[in-house]
Order: structure tokens, then C-alpha cells, then sequence
């Protein structure tokens, strides 16, 4: 004999159905959302993008084993010195040499970048006393942002009457004399040797070229 109760009816879902979504417009919000993110971080490391420049090119100055990590002592003096955060009044190289040898590690020779804005920061307060604690640190990062070390010891050509004398061509005797015509243009081979004349002409004679116009004339 057939079961003829009826079964009990499923409760009816009351949740909506979700609405289908557009793939592209997810895909569009996920890139603008990361978009921004990275801009975001971009201009915060933009800020400081300038100053690890400056740090770097100073950190491998005259050493080409440096990797531009960490600076010597002797490349923190002179990116003070070439950036003029040493300006003889307020910070002299004597500050510069403790606040160095305060920051950097008891058994370390260098510094790193965040060590060297420590390192700033300390100058920035004797450097800029007139203005607050941060916006001497914004001062002292202007002087150094997108700063490179001054290359010196290019030699210039002095001027003396000692040199002068030396290399006037036209006080110049004997064979020196022969090197150079009157313009002062050195004759080369031919103010160095003796050359052979193969015109004919006795040497010393100073009517050379002159038999024809002679003949001419007096015919």
C-alpha cells in the first residue's frame, strides 16, 4: 500500500540572490585600489629618494669596492663639508667627528642610511636653532638632497714670468732657435736634421731662381 502523507515543504530561502557582477568592473576597482596604494607609497618614498642619492654617491667616493650601504667616516666629513652643513659658526668638523662616532656602532667603521639621518638629526639641531625640531631636519635634508661629492685637485696652469720666458719661441737661441719658424709653429723634422738641397745651388747662395729673369733681360 503506497505511503500517501504528503512530505514537509523545504523552508523557502529568504536570502536574495546575489546579482551577477561584472567581472571588468572588479578587475578595474582591484587596479585603481592598487593604483593608489602605490602611489601612496611612492610619493612617501619620493621624500626620501633624493637624500639616499646624495648618500649613496658619497658612500662610494673614492673607493670602488664600496656598495653604497654604509659610509666611512672620512665620506660623512666630506659630504658635510660639500653640502655646507658645516658652516664653521653653529657646526664646525669637530661636531661632525662626535656626532659620527656617537652614532655608528663601538666596533663599526661605518654608518648606514638610517643611521645617517640619526646622525643628521643631531646636526639639525645645532645647525638650524632658530627653527623646530622638524623643520631643521627638513633644512638640513634640502642641503644634501640631490648633492654629489666636488672633485678637487684639478690642476690649473699658472701663470709666471719664469714660464713665460721658457716657452717664448721667439727668445730662443741657437738650434733651439731653428725649431720654430716666426709664428712660433715648430718646423718639425726639418728644425730637427739637416736636409739635403738637391736644387743645384751652392749652400749659402742667395740668388737663387734669378738666371732665368737675368737672361731674359738681357736680350
Amino acid at each position: 500500500m503506497a505511503d500517501n502523507k504528503a512530505k514537509p515543504a523545504k523552508p523557502a530561502n529568504k536570502t536574495p540572490p546575489k546579482s551577477p557582477s561584472d567581472p571588468a568592473k572588479d578587475r578595474a576597482a582591484k587596479r585603481l585600489s592598487c593604483d593608489s596604494n602605490s602611489s601612496h607609497e611612492g610619493a612617501v618614498a619620493g621624500e626620501l629618494s633624493a637624500l639616499e642619492e646624495a648618500f649613496r654617491k658619497f658612500a662610494i667616493h673614492g673607493d670602488t669596492r664600496a656598495t653604497g650601504k654604509e659610509m666611512h667616516g672620512k665620506n660623512w666629513s666630506k659630504l658635510c663639508k660639500d653640502c655646507h652643513v658645516i658652516d664653521g659658526k653653529n657646526v664646525t668638523i669637530t661636531d661632525v667627528d662626535i656626532v659620527f662616532s656617537k652614532i655608528k656602532g663601538k666596533s663599526s667603521r661605518t654608518i648606514t642610511f638610517e643611521q645617517f639621518k640619526e646622525a643628521l638629526q643631531e646636526l639639525s639641531k645645532k645647525r638650524f636653532k632658530d627653527k623646530s625640531d622638524e623643520e631643521a631636519v627638513q633644512e638640513i635634508y634640502k642641503l644634501i638632497e640631490g648633492k654629489a661629492p666636488i672633485i678637487s685637485g684639478v690642476t690649473k696652469a699658472i701663470s709666471s714670468p719664469t714660464v713665460s720666458r721658457l716657452t717664448d719661441t721667439t727668445k730662443f737661441t741657437g738650434s733651439h732657435k731653428e725649431r720654430f719658424d716666426p709664428s712660433g709653429k715648430g718646423k718639425g723634422k726639418a728644425g730637427r736634421e739637416d736636409l739635403v738641397d738637391a736644387s743645384g745651388y751652392v749652400s749659402g747662395y742667395k740668388h737663387a731662381g734669378t738666371y732665368d729673369h737675368k737672361v731674359q733681360g738681357s736680350k
